[in-house]
């Protein structure tokens, strides 16, 4: 608050409000989120997660692509036939190299864990996958 003296018998009372030092907090802090946002943001993978509103798959003219199922029991078809999780990649290999689209698709349960598919799509890669996606199904 500031006082304004003048010479005139008419004293009067200036009552001003400096926000200059709020708005240098403001900045500060907003500074300080982004920073710390990025910084979060950084951290993790760049993921683009599918979108299950969208169910459709994309078609190929070079082949159709490898599906792999898991239900909930943890039994795993590799191309409809019984894999072992042991010799995973290798009936992914064998089953990729009679296929000329090098793209495997897993069919999970819901309830499976995600330990378990990050298993396979490492002994996908291992097999030689080029494109690994998780089928979904159209949301109702």
């Amino acid at each position: 608050m500031a006082v304004k003296i003048s010479d005139s018998d008419d004293e009067s009372i200036v009552a001003e409000i400096n926000i200059t030092p709020l708005t240098d907090i403001f900045l500060v802090l907003l500074i300080i989120f982004m920073i710390s946002s990025s910084a979060m943001l950084e951290g993790g993978l760049n993921v683009k997660l599918p979108s299950a509103k969208s169910g459709s798959l994309t078609k190929n003219a070079t082949g159709t692509p490898l599906y792999i199922s898991i239900n909930k029991e943890g039994q795993i078809l590799v191309d409809k036939q019984a894999a072992d999780e042991s010799a995973l990649t290798e009936s992914i290999k064998a089953a990729l190299a009679n296929s000329s689209e090098k793209t495997v698709i897993i069919r999970g349960d819901e309830s499976i864990f995600l330990g378990k598919a990050v298993k396979i799509m490492d002994a996908a890669r291992d097999a030689g996958a080029e494109k690994i996606a998780i089928a979904t199904q159209p949301s109702k």
